[in-house]
């Protein structure tokens, strides 16, 4: 086994002031692998929306508040870099790269993760809440746990897709959908949308229709959009919402609605019109989640949902396996990650923009740059 020199301190970026959009890069100590680790030498690390809102605590329904110097990020790519001990089966050497996840660790063994559904796992950790996330050079991983990425995919591209692929690859394939169908995608242009209009459109074959600001248009149309509606041309009442999901409709393959909807954006109103894009036994799945105190989702009376035999899914993360075709579908160039690179220092002012919905795409920390 080859051994690599490993510092006995690296950088690191903590929420310095959690409920405030605010990070700081500070020097920590290095952990060793214990039984059953790795240690990785990250050299990349996606941001999510999903971070700015462990940081901001405007999840509330989270079970406690985020702690000051909390190391954030759950989207980190490196090297393998030692092995603790009880890693034999792991399938892992020394200079593998690797991912790790927004479930930073999962058992295994309860009925949850027996299932294939990670995130509900009884005990499971997630990376950047509790747990030291990605947003530092060195990091722990279960040996069992961490994604093999692979060769021929940048370390920059893959970051992302740790989660945003990863999670609407998922959400997508609890749709139920067909190839030929026809699937909206509200919160097109952002960080999961771009990803799920590729997944969906080039990788699973269903007929796309993006939904963001007219501003995005262009974007999402050039990753394979086949209709695209601009949210601000129409009013935030009922008369627009109900203009919105008429012209939905018509633009689905057979004028009846959609197959199925996956909400991308973190937007009450986007769940709040979604159900009335959907055509008879349509499927509305849940992956962006809207900051503040829960709003129930409109038209989801049961009379509505019975006549019409809609469904309602959640879809919080995939499993091991949607994380290793997701990576296999970017390696063979069917997504390809729209990103900007950042320092270290440039967190703070990405989660600012991010907050101000202006950002296109993903942003990706190079962590070997402060």
């Amino acid at each position: 086994m080859t051994e690599v020199e490993v510092p006995t301190h690296h950088k690191a970026l903590i929420y310095d002031k959690p409920g405030e959009i605010s990070t700081k890069i500070e020097t920590i100590e290095t952990p060793k692998p214990g039984f059953g680790e790795c240690l990785i030498n990250l050299t990349h690390s996606g941001v999510c929306h999903s971070d700015q809102a462990v940081m901001t605590n405007r999840w509330t329904w989270l079970p406690a508040p985020t702690q000051a110097g909390q190391v954030g990020g759950h989207e980190g790519v490196g090297k393998v870099v030692a092995l603790g001990p009880g890693t034999d089966n792991a399938n892992l050497k020394i200079g593998d790269r690797v991912g790790i996840k927004w479930m930073a660790g999962v058992c295994g063994n309860c009925m949850a993760c027996l299932s294939g559904r990670d995130a509900c796992c009884t005990s499971g950790k997630i990376s950047g809440y509790y747990t030291p996330g990605t947003f530092q050079q060195y990091a722990l991983g279960p040996a069992h746990y961490v994604t093999p990425i692979p060769d021929g995919l940048p370390s920059d591209l893959a970051a992302p897709l740790l989660c945003g692929g990863v999670t609407v690859y998922s959400g997508l394939k609890k749709m139920g959908a067909q190839p030929g169908d026809t699937v909206v995608i509200p919160g097109a242009g952002g960080g999961l949308g771009h990803l799920a209009i590729q997944i969906g459109g080039k990788g699973m074959g269903f007929r796309m229709i993006g939904i963001d600001s007219g501003d995005k248009e262009d974007f999402v149309r050039g990753l394979g959009a086949e209709a695209f509606f601009d949210i601000n041309k129409y009013s935030r009442d009922a008369e627009g919402t109900a203009k919105l999901q008429e012209d939905v409709k018509k633009a689905s393959t057979d004028g009846l609605g959609a197959a199925g909807v996956v909400v991308c954006t973190a937007s009450n109103a986007a769940y709040g019109q979604a159900l009335g894009f959907l055509r008879f036994g349509g499927t509305l799945v849940c992956v962006g989640v809207p900051e503040g105190e829960p709003v129930p989702i409109a038209g989801a009376d049961p009379g509505s949902m019975l006549v019409q035999e809609k469904r309602i899914v959640g879809s919080a993360v995939g499993n091991r396996k949607d994380a290793i075709e997701t990576m296999n579908m970017a390696a063979r160039g069917v997504i390809k990650t729209h990103f900007t690179v950042e320092p270290m220092s440039k967190l703070t002012e990405v989660f600012e923009k991010m907050d101000k919905s202006q950002l296109i795409g993903r942003v990706v920390i190079d962590l070997g740059k402060e």
